[in-house]
C-alpha cells in the first residue's frame, strides 16, 4: 500500500514542508564511494566453491632460496618438508610472479600454490604506455578511470597488480604456516592488489594482500567465491571488496587499517527483494572474521541478503554499517542483511583528526598507515555499533553490542534523491521493518558491564521497525517493541519523515570531503561541542525569536494578568532548558522533554489569558500548547503510533504562524480593537430610538 493511499488526509502544507526538506537533501553534495562500470547480478545458477586439497597445478616462488629457507625454518616439520618439495618443483618449472601463473591457467578448476615470500609483482608496476596510456573512459569522483571489462582485459595492469579476468574455478593458496608468510604488496602503486573479475568459483586462501590506493582483494561479478583465512590491510578504501556477486563466503578473515571498511559486500545479489523476514537463502555469508582499526569494520551499500554471523568488529570508528546512500549500486535500497552472534564493541576511534591535521593530504605512502593512521573516506557517526542508513527488512539478533561512546544501534532513513532517484514515490522507501531483538547490550560475553552511550538512536522515520525490551537509553525516549514472533511490533510507528532537528543534523554532517579536508562545522561527529553544534545553534535561534516575541507579547498584552505572567516565566525556563538540552549527550531525552513541557504550559497559560481580548490568537496559542505537550509525550513517553508525521513537524508549522500573529497582535495599540477578533470588526448596532406615537415607528 502506498503512503499517499494510506494517509490521504495529510494536510497539503505538511506535505509541502516534507517536499521542501527532501529538496534540501537533493541539493546536498553527491556522495562518493566505490564507482564501477555498469554491472548486473549473476543469474544465481552457481554455487559456493569447495576447497580442493589436491597438489597444485602451478607454483609461484621467489628465486632467493636462502631467504625462502629462513622463512620456513620455524614451520612444523611436515609443513616445512612440503614447502621444500614444492620449492624444488617451482625452481624447475614454476613462476616468480603470481600474475605469470594466472596467465598460465588454461582450463577451469586449476590450483595455484604461492610459496612463502614477499611478492611485489615488479612486471605489473610500470605505468601504462601506448594504447593503455590513452584509454577513453569516464573518470570517477576519486580520479581513477571507470574502465569497461574489455578495457580491463586489454590493459590489465592500469589499475591492478594481479588481474584474474574470466578464469573459472581457480584456487589460489599460500603454503605458509600463517597468512603472513605470503604477502602480496602493491606499495600504493595500484588501485587493487588482486582483482578477480567475471571469475566464477574463485577461491582465495592463506595469504596477505596490502597497501593499495583502493582495495587489497576485489571480487567483481562472480557467481561463487570464497575468501578463506586471508588478511588485508593498509588501503585507502577497502580491505575486501566484493561487488555484484552471489554464492559468496568470507571465513576466518582479518582486515585492518582501511580508510573505508575492512569488509565490504557491496551490491550483493538482490535475491530476496520483495520478501519478508523469512528467506530461502542468503547471497553472501561472512563468518569467523575480525575487522578492526578501520573507519568501519563492515559496510555494504546495497549489502543485500548478506548473512553476517560469529564475527568480531572492534576498535573501528563504527562497527558495521549498511546503507542506500550512494548512487550507481545495483540492488538499492539495501535490504535483508542478517546479523547474529557477532561481537561488536569499542568502536570509538577518532580518525578524522588525521584529515584535520593534513596527514591524509599527503601521498598514501607517506601517511603512516603502517603506524596506525586511517584516512576516513566518508561521513559517519563515530562511536557507533551498527549503523543502518536507509535499509529494509534487516535482522539484528543475538549480538553483543557494547562499549560505544555514541550508540549501540543507529537507524536513519535516506531519501532516494541521495542515490540519484528523483521519483517522489520513492523518497520514503527506506528504513522499514528493521528488527533489533535478543541482543546483549552494554555487556561483554562474560557479563561485565561496558555500557553504550545510549543503546538506540533513531531519526524516527519508517514503519515496522522494532527494538527489544528496555534499551538503556534511546532517542526517542521510547521505541516500538518487538514481539516474540518476527513481524510482531508493539507501538509501531509509520512516519513519512524523521524528526526535523535530527534530519538537519544528518544533512549538515554529510557535507564531508576527505580530499578537500572539509570537516562540516556544527557536527559533533567531527568534534563540535556546546554552542558549536548545529542542534544548539538551532535551539539558540528558536529561543531568541520566541523570547523576543513572547516578551513583547507579555509586555503589551499579558503583564496585567497573573496567569499570563506565571506562564511567561515557565516559557522562559523552557527556552533555557531547550538550549541546555541541545548541548547534552545524545541520550539526554529528559531535559528536552521537560523543556517542551514547560513551553506547553507557557502557551496554555498565555492562551487562557488572551481569551478575553484576543480570542482567535488565544485559540491558536492553545493549539500550539497542545501540540507542544503532545510532542513532549511523543519524545519521552510513547511514540504516537501510525501517524505520518511527528508532532514536531506540525508544531513547527503552527509556531511560525503563531509568531507572525503574535507580532501583529503585539504591535497594535492596547486600546485598538483586536484585529483578530471577529466581534471587534462587526459594525456597532444603531442607537435605540424613543417609541413614536404609533407603536415605536418613526
Amino acid at each position: 500500500m502506498s503512503w499517499t493511499r494510506r494517509f490521504p488526509a495529510v494536510p497539503a502544507a505538511l506535505l509541502a514542508a516534507l517536499l521542501a526538506l527532501l529538496s534540501l537533501f537533493a541539493a546536498a553534495p553527491a556522495a562518493r564511494a566505490h564507482e564501477e562500470r555498469p554491472v548486473t547480478f549473476p543469474d544465481g545458477s552457481g554455487s559456493v566453491p569447495e576447497y580442493r586439497k589436491a597438489d597444485p597445478d602451478l607454483i609461484v616462488c621467489k628465486a632467493d632460496r636462502p631467504a625462502f629457507e629462513r622463512r620456513i625454518s620455524a614451520f612444523p616439520e611436515e609443513l616445512r618438508q612440503r614447502n621444500l618439495a614444492l620449492y624444488e618443483r617451482c625452481a624447475a618449472s614454476g613462476y616468480r610472479h603470481l600474475q605469470e601463473a594466472v596467465d598460465a591457467v588454461d582450463r577451469p578448476g586449476m590450483n595455484i600454490a604461492i610459496l612463502p615470500g614477499l611478492y611485489e609483482e615488479e612486471p605489473s608496476l610500470p605505468k601504462p604506455t601506448g594504447e593503455c596510456a590513452a584509454l577513453k573512459a569516464p573518470d570517477s569522483a576519486l580520479g581513477y578511470q571507470i574502465l569497461s571489462y574489455e578495457q580491463q582485459v586489454r590493459c590489465r595492469h592500469n589499475q591492478n597488480l594481479v588481474a584474474i579476468l574470466g578464469k573459472k574455478n581457480l584456487q589460489i593458496e599460500g603454503t605458509g604456516a600463517s597468512r603472513l608468510d605470503v604477502v602480496i604488496d602493491a606499495k600504493y602503486q595500484k588501485l587493487n592488489a588482486i582483482r578477480a573479475d567475471k571469475s566464477d568459483g574463485v577461491y582465495f586462501r592463506n595469504f596477505t594482500a596490502q597497501r593499495t590506493t583502493f582495495n587489497s582483494l576485489y571480487v567483481l561479478a562472480a557467481d561463487g567465491f570464497v575468501i578463506d583465512d586471508v588478511l588485508t590491510r593498509w588501503n585507502d578504501e577497502y580491505g575486501f571488496l566484493t561487488f555484484a556477486s552471489d554464492h559468496g563466503l568470507y571465513k576466518n578473515c582479518e582486515s585492518y587499517g582501511n580508510g573505508d571498511s575492512g569488509i565490504y559486500p557491496g551490491s550483493a545479489s538482490n535475491i530476496n527483494d520483495g520478501r519478508g523476514y523469512e528467506v530461502p537463502r542468503y547471497s553472501i555469508e561472512i563468518t569467523g572474521c575480525r575487522s578492526h582499526h578501520n573507519m568501519v569494520g563492515y559496510s555494504g551499500t546495497a549489502g543485500d541478503s548478506v548473512w553476517v554471523h560469529d564475527n568480531e568488529f572492534d576498535h573501528n570508528m563504527g562497527g558495521a554499517s549498511m546503507d542506500s546512500a550512494f548512487p550507481g549500486h545495483p540492488g538499492l535500497p539495501q535490504n535483508h542483511a542478517k546479523f547474529e552472534r557477532n561481537l561488536i564493541h569499542d568502536n570509538n576511534q577518532d580518525y578524522y583528526r588525521h584529515v584535520a591535521d593534513g596527514t591524509c593530504a599527503k601521498p598514501p605512502i607517506e601517511r603512516g598507515y603502517e603506524r596506525g593512521v586511517v584516512c576516513p573516506q566518508i561521513s559517519m557517526p563515530p562511536g557507533t555499533g551498527i549503523i543502518t542508513a536507509g535499509g529494509n527488512w534487516n535482522l539484528y539478533e543475538g549480538n553483543w553490542v557494547y562499549g560505544h561512546q555514541r550508540a549501540g544501534f543507529f537507524l536513519s532513513a535516506v531519501p532516494a534523491f541521495i542515490r540519484g532517484e528523483e521519483a517522489w514515490s520513492k523518497q520514503t522507501d527506506t528504513s522499514h521493518h528493521n528488527r533489533y531483538a535478543g541482543n546483549v547490550l552494554g555487556k561483554d560475553k562474560s557479563g561485565a558491564s561496558h555500557p553504550n552511550g545510549m543503546d538506540v538512536w533513531w531519526d524516527g522515520q519508517g514503519s515496522g521497525n522494532c527494538w527489544q525490551d528496555g534499551p538503556d537509553g534511546s532517542s526517542p525516549g521510547t521505541v516500538p517493541q518487538c514481539g516474540e514472533r518476527r513481524g510482531d511490533v508493539s507501538g509501531a510507528s509509520a512516519r513519512l519523515v524523521g524528526e526535523p532537528v535530527k534530519l538537519v543534523q544528518l544533512l549538515v554532517c554529510a557535507d564531508y570531503n576527505v580530499q578537500a579536508r572539509k570537516l562540516p562545522a556544527g557536527c559533533d561527529w567531527y568534534g563540535a561541542r556546546g554552542a558549536e553544534r548545529v542542534e544548539t545553534q538551532l535551539a539558540l535561534a528558536v529561543a531568541a525569536v520566541l523570547l523576543l516575541v513572547g516578551g513583547v507579547l507579555w509586555w503589551r498584552r499579558l503583564r496585567g494578568s497573573r496567569l499570563g505572567t506565571v506562564a511567561s516565566l515557565l516559557g522562559l525556563a523552557g527556552l533555557a532548558l531547550d538550549v541546555a538540552g541541545s548541548t547534552m549527550a545524545l541520550n539526554a531525552t529528559f531535559v528536552p522533554a521537560l523543556a517542551l513541557l514547560l513551553l506547553g504550559l507557557w502557551w496554555t497559560g498565555a492562551g487562557l489569558a488572551l481569551r478575553p481580548t484576543r480570542p482567535w490568537l488565544a485559540r491558536l496559542t492553545l493549539l500550539l500548547a497542545g501540540l507542544t505537550l503532545l510532542d513532549a509525550f511523543d519524545k519521552a513517553v510513547l511514540m504516537i503510533p501510525w501517524t505520518p508525521l511527528s508532532p514536531a513537524w506540525v508544531r513547527a508549522l503552527v509556531a511560525v504562524v503563531w509568531v507572525l500573529w503574535a507580532v501583529v497582535a503585539s504591535a497594535r495599540p492596547a486600546t485598538a480593537p483586536a484585529a483578530d477578533d471577529p466581534e471587534a470588526t462587526r459594525p456597532a448596532p444603531a442607537p435605540a430610538r424613543a417609541p413614536g406615537p404609533t407603536g415605536g415607528q418613526p
